[in-house]
């Protein structure tokens, strides 16, 4: 059974930095094409930022943390990380871990999730 567990999350003034980290097991992390996602309160759930199979894998972004977040990968140990600065009160959500075997199911059918993990902006 995979799992994936997210951790980073918390609180943070505008302008500060929270990097989330999620861990992987069950399945051949290599394998997988890794996504963030978000759902902040009332609303839907957005794709963040996706990440390909290989290690320095292809990168996007939506275009709302472009140039503020990173997501990037180690696939030694088994995690992707999300390195999220310049916070706005707008990213505000709950941060959730996805993989799936190709971008483009990461991207519109998750196979897998974690169980989300807050962060909070406060101005």
């Amino acid at each position: 059974q995979v799992q994936l567990v997210e951790s980073g999350g918390g609180s943070v003034q505008a302008g500060g930095s929270l990097r989330l980290s999620c861990v992987v097991s069950g399945r051949t992390f290599r394998s997988l094409a890794m996504a963030w996602f978000r759902q902040a309160q009332g609303k839907e759930r957005e794709l963040v930022a996706t990440i390909s199979i290989w290690s320095g894998g292809t990168t996007t972004y939506v275009d709302s943390v472009k140039g503020r977040f990173i997501i990037s990968r180690d696939n030694d140990k088994n995690t992707v990380f999300l390195q999220m600065n310049s916070l706005k009160p707008e990213d505000t959500a709950v941060y959730y871990c996805a993989a799936a075997p190709s971008t483009v199911a990461v991207t519109t059918t998750p196979h897998y999730w974690g169980q989300g993990t807050q962060v909070t902006v406060s101005s």
